[in-house]
């Protein structure tokens, strides 16, 4: 059964269907209208009826159409042809692409590189003889299960549950639109994403922050002080700009991220927030802007006003403190953790809390988070015990005003 669709580039209205073993798709000048879908709804009904029929003439309905060499070839309207299945559809490399094209102009530059990195490496090799009608979810399940026994960084090494995930939600996403199009039952049914292991953290001490604050590098002091108090992401703290640091307000302003050398919108919409220059924060701003404030637009950045390079700094500075310090490798990522669980901790309203990270929800905080927070998982009975008791005294001391 045919369709009346509207091309995303233009707004305008084409009607898709088949003939005789061709999928056929012929573009109309009609806007994407209700009174036009209905105009070009009753053509379809009427091509379509004259199809069943065996009385349509394709070039009688469609002059100009490029679809008629095709069909001439194809024996001029055979009707025994019109079921001939999976090769009316495309192979799966080629949708990929055409998929890949139409969908990057919403993306960031960053997951635009992901996705073009998965496609090369995962999904187009994988299903490179298939068509996207073809493709079955016992194709699908084998190609995932490839994947689980390629090398990659998880703890096992190879290739973490999380990444697999990742991989798997391209291929469903391609799919999905695929089945849209060609009209077909999406293969992607009741296949759910593999466990992935809890997320491992392991947040500093408030001593080990202030040993690490007084031990580091004097030119990297700042920049590590903003880290551990502020709990910005790497790339938005590397990415921070002057223009985007309010001293007026004491607020960083968190509205880019640096990926790759590049600025970039930031994570998600969530993460576009204003986090209050904390503590130390305010005092080593405004000593940094007056080391790098005339040098680059960057807060934080290299003798050649260029933003940092997070690997560089990692490798030079970051895990060699470490070392020295005898304390546990970490990744620089921790000090997020870090400041996570130091503001829990602290007493501060977890709703709170979730919107200065750029968090959507406190959820992330109590799944990740709890167990570092005395007050919050103290799960041996104490406070009811406390509770108990408070109660017991109040009604001894009643009985006891009674008694005298």
């Amino acid at each position: 059964m045919g369709k009346v669709r509207s091309r995303k580039e233009t707004g305008r209205l084409y009607l898709d269907f088949m003939y005789a073993g061709h999928r056929c798709r012929e573009q109309t000048a009609l806007k994407d209208t209700p009174a036009n879908r209905k105009r070009v709804q009753a053509l379809l009904q009427k091509v379509e009826a004259k199809i069943l029929l065996g009385d349509f003439n394709y070039a009688e309905y469609f002059p100009d159409s490029g679809n008629l060499k095709k069909i001439e070839q194809k024996g001029g309207g055979s009707q025994a042809a019109a079921g001939s299945g999976d090769l009316d559809t495309p192979l799966f490399i080629d949708f990929a692409d055409q998929w890949f094209l139409e969908s990057k102009i919403q993306w960031r530059n960053s997951h635009t590189r992901n996705v073009e990195s998965i496609l090369e490496s995962s999904l187009k090799p994988a299903f490179k003889t298939k068509r996207v009608r073809e493709i079955t979810k016992a194709d699908i399940l084998a190609a995932r299960n490839k994947m689980a026994r390629r090398k990659g960084r998880g703890a096992s090494g190879l290739m973490a549950p999380k990444t697999i995930n990742s991989h798997m939600t391209i291929l469903r996403m391609i799919l999905t639109e695929a089945a849209e199009r060609y009209d077909f039952t999406n293969p992607y049914l009741n296949i759910k994403p593999l466990k992935q292991q809890k997320v491992h953290i392991e947040p500093f001490s408030m001593t080990e922050v202030e040993t690490i604050l007084n031990c580091v590098r004097e030119d990297y002091r700042n920049y590590y002080l903003v880290r551990f108090y502020t709990g910005m992401r790497t790339g938005e703290v590397d990415g921070l700009k002057w223009e985007h640091v309010d001293f007026e307000r004491r607020e960083i302003l968190v509205r880019e991220t640096l990926i790759h050398g590049r600025t970039e919108y930031t994570k998600t919409d969530g993460s576009q927030r204003e986090i209050p220059m904390f503590g130390p924060v305010y005092d080593a701003l405004k000593a940094q802007y007056e080391a790098t404030g005339k040098l680059s637009k960057f807060v934080f950045c290299n003798r050649l006003g260029e933003p940092l390079d997070h690997n560089n700094v990692t490798k030079r500075v970051w895990y060699p403190l470490l070392e020295h310090l005898r304390l546990k490798k970490r990744r620089p990522y921790q000090t997020r953790h870090t400041a996570a669980t130091l503001l829990l901790a602290s007493g501060e309203n977890p709703e709170w809390v979730a919107r200065t990270l750029g968090h959507s929800s406190t959820e992330m905080l109590f799944k990740v988070y709890s167990r570092y927070i005395p007050n919050l998982t103290c799960m041996d009975g104490s406070a009811f015990e406390r509770l108990i008791q408070s109660r017991v005294i109040d009604n001894d001391k009643e009985v006891g005003d009674e008694t005298e």
